[in-house]
């Protein structure tokens, strides 16, 4: 903590993957659904929060197929150490969250959200919101949102509505990695994209970048002018 002090340009919060942000409509449905599947959000934050030797055996072994035998001699340790590395890691992504399939229904979902904060329902957030979702922020070091993780439908529905009661903000629909997401502008500059992960009818995930550094090295140029 007093190193982060005394390096103000470091993020204390959670910090979360690039997003891919693609318009609504840009690519077929089955593809959606393959892009959700395989660089969902919540199985990216999964990965991101792996020690390194779990990442890069779990990857190696489980997306490509490599023997355990030569990963061992990558990461530098035993055949059984490279097996249990690649198990744990697979446990924990496996206890990432599911969406749900079918993009249709993922957005009647999200479109009840984002209509319930729209019209300060607190009520009506707490139907489409899990009882137990997570909302991560990643506002970077200048963010004006906060970097932080909110747990529980209450505490997130009402960070909505207090958002949704501030002026200027213009919500785009899109993809976030496959799944539905919203890019916020302030004027023709985004302000955030947040991507939500939808899971038995219920919005359980909802992540936030509104890292200004990082949002002006994502190509959103499609959703802006």
């Amino acid at each position: 903590m007093r190193s982060r002090a005394a390096r103000r340009e470091e993020p204390l919060g959670p910090r979360l993957p690039d997003p891919i942000v693609s318009a609504v409509g840009a690519v077929d449905p089955e593809d959606e659904l393959l892009i959700a599947d395989s660089v969902g959000l919540a199985v990216l934050i999964v990965l991101d929060t792996l020690a390194p030797a779990e990442r890069l055996a779990f990857v190696l072994h489980d997306v490509f197929d490599v023997p355990f035998e030569q990963i061992a001699a990558i990461i530098d340790c035993s055949e059984p150490a490279a097996r249990q590395l690649a198990s744990r890691a697979r446990r924990r992504v496996r206890a990432a969250p599911t969406p749900d399939t079918g993009t249709a229904e993922q957005w009647k979902v999200v479109d009840a959200f984002l209509a319930a904060a729209r019209d300060g329902d607190f009520e009506a957030l707490l139907t489409v919101l899990d009882p137990d979702v997570v909302l991560r922020a990643d506002g970077g070091a200048a963010g004006l949102i906060p970097s932080r993780i909110e747990r529980g439908a209450r505490a997130v529905a009402s960070g909505a509505v207090a958002f949704n009661k501030l002026s200027g903000y213009v919500p785009r629909l899109t993809l976030v990695n496959g799944a539905p997401g919203v890019v916020t502008l302030a004027g023709e500059e985004p302000f955030a994209v947040l991507g939500f992960t939808v899971a038995g009818g219920k919005i359980v995930e909802m992540n936030i970048l509104a890292d200004p550094a990082r949002l002006r090295q994502l190509d959103l140029t499609v959703l802006t002018r």
